[in-house]
């Protein structure tokens, strides 16, 4: 097999993986074999043994990854260049794009590299542990570093066929990726055993089959006999869509909120307790220390008083001042002073209480200086090319909102919505349902507004707590326990939806434990890891 055969292999497995990943809801199956030619591809590499072996591993490796990566987020860089405009905000933009198009499929392409480094030295079945936990590990490190861009985590492919993740209550979306990967690797066993004729293929192909239909058969009895205990509230959840480049300026906040109010006020209940609108739906920026006198934030009280039992959360643009460098990502004010911007989540009540959430997952490079006590001083050079790399506060932590009757909140504000463990802790601390506020109209008509609504059945099912979704442009909905997407608007358009949902205080076996898999497989990759030096240490 020549270099141009192995290279087709690696853009058949790119090609089959894009097919199978949202928004393609019924191909997701093919993600359990989807890899298959590229575990051939690389075999033949191997077993030819020709020099720069290794660098043909990675380059083949990294174009299935590179090509899958883009072709599923091609959406990315019309999000990251809606914060930088002209010509030298392209440039950022275009490098900025460059985090989740070449680093994740870096990331991937340097797991199998070093699973060919492992495999001459170790038997096979070590070697496969090695690339499930060596892949595994990559993904996590996607997730926890200040690079983070954990969407293309293997096990958010079944977002689609939630009916066949069932069992992510007890593993979170790790726990597909090892799944997709061990029947990846089984599936590639049979095609060696069938092609070589060495040995009848029955063996592998029961371990395959096994592999691929216990979980399925699991997840679907858990799917159809899964209950929902009773415990309503009802729900509003309004997208006002206002287009994003429209709503700094052209449109004023007031009337942005008039727009909001009616939208709510067309299907409310007398006893609705809880009115959800989207990411800055209150786009004017609000000391946080003065809201109470606010204008807007006392146009929205009003609205509020109203519905007796009511809640409201909101999006809102906020400032917090301080007289010393109290965070990273203070500012200098021009008083002399600190201050800090932030992307909120605002609860507003029938009360004096106000609560405050920011948004703590931040786009690298678009929302945030990655590494910023490392690049600090490289930050001014960035802002005089886009204005918006480290233009966002953060906090540390999840927060949970309670309301005056003790009901417990999780707020998720856009990107944040694709960590499980973070939403998740926020279920540990006491939330009852998720509410997801974002403004998915910055990536334009993609599959990205599609990918990020699916994303959100998943953490449904880790926390089995209904997901309630408001997006000024995008999707907004209701997603119950199970997954299921019980309500939706479709894009583009001008909606309010209400409805009844359950809440929920049971805690799942992922909620209790958070990403074990992903650690198990990062500490037990790091040691087979060492082996490769180890081993060619002894050799000498």
């Amino acid at each position: 097999m020549n270099k141009k055969q192995t290279y087709l292999l690696a853009l058949l497995s790119a090609f089959l993986m894009w097919l199978a990943w949202p928004p393609h809801i019924w191909l997701a199956p093919l993600l359990l074999v989807g890899l298959v030619p590229l575990f051939i591809a690389l075999d033949n590499i191997i077993t030819q043994n020709q020099k720069k072996t290794g660098k043909r591993i990675f380059l083949t490796a990294g174009l299935t990854f590179l090509v899958w990566n883009t072709a599923s987020i091609y959406w990315v860089f019309n999000a990251v260049s809606a914060f930088n405009d002209g010509v030298t905000g392209t440039i950022v933009a275009f490098f900025v794009s460059l985090i989740p198009y070449g680093l994740g499929a870096l990331l991937m392409t340097f797991a199998f590299w070093l699973y060919y480094r492992l495999k001459s030295k170790v038997s096979p079945i070590v070697a496969y542990v090695g690339l499930i936990c060596f892949y595994v590990s990559m993904e996590y490190l996607h997730e926890s570093w200040d690079l983070a861009f954990p969407w293309m985590t293997l096990g958010n492919g079944f977002a689609g066929m939630h009916q066949l993740a069932q069992w992510y209550e007890y593993t979170g979306v790790y726990g597909g990726s090892v799944w997709i990967l061990l029947s990846n690797i089984l599936a590639f066993e049979v095609y060696k055993t069938w092609i070589k004729k060495e040995s009848k293929p029955i063996k592998s192909i029961t371990y395959w089959l096994l592999a691929v239909s216990v979980p399925i058969v699991f997840s679907l009895y858990t799917y159809y006999s899964y209950e929902e205990k009773s415990v309503p509230i009802n729900v509003v959840t309004v997208q006002p869509n206002i287009d994003p480049y429209e709503k700094y300026g052209n449109i004023s906040s007031s009337e942005q909120l008039r727009i909001l109010t009616h939208l709510s006020d067309s299907v409310a209940q007398v006893n609705t307790e809880y009115f959800i609108w989207p990411e800055t739906a209150i786009p004017r920026y609000a000391d946080e220390n003065t809201i109470r006198s606010n204008p807007d934030f006392l146009q929205a009280q009003q609205f509020l008083s109203k519905y007796k039992n009511g809640t409201l959360i909101t999006g809102i643009e906020s400032v917090r001042f301080y007289d010393d460098k109290k965070t990273i990502s203070a500012k200098v004010n021009s008083k002399g002073g600190f201050y800090d911007n932030y992307n909120s989540a605002l609860q507003i009540e029938n009360s004096a209480e106000v609560k405050f959430y920011h948004k703590s997952k931040l786009v690298p490079g678009a929302e945030k200086l990655p590494f910023p006590k490392v690049f600090s001083f490289i930050a001014p050079v960035f802002d005089k090319l886009g204005g918006s790399v480290s233009g966002w506060g953060w906090q540390e932590n999840p927060d949970v909102f309670y309301s005056q009757s003790g009901v417990g909140v999780a707020p998720v504000i856009c990107y944040e919505s694709i960590w499980g463990s973070w939403v998740a802790e926020s279920v540990k601390n006491g939330a009852q349902f998720i509410a997801i506020i974002t403004n998915d109209g910055w990536w334009g008509n993609t599959s990205g507004k599609d990918q990020h609504l699916l994303y959100a059945k998943l953490r449904a099912i880790e926390t089995r707590r209904w997901v309630v979704r408001s997006a000024n442009t995008g999707i907004s909905g209701f997603i119950n326990q199970r997954g299921d997407i019980t309500q939706k608007s479709t894009w583009w358009t001008r909606a309010a939806l209400k409805q009844d949902i359950n809440l929920n205080d049971t805690i799942t076996t992922y909620v209790n434990n958070g990403d074990y898999l992903a650690k198990i497989a990062s500490i037990l990759g790091f040691i087979l890891a060492l082996i490769i030096p180890y081993r060619k240490w002894i050799r000498k």
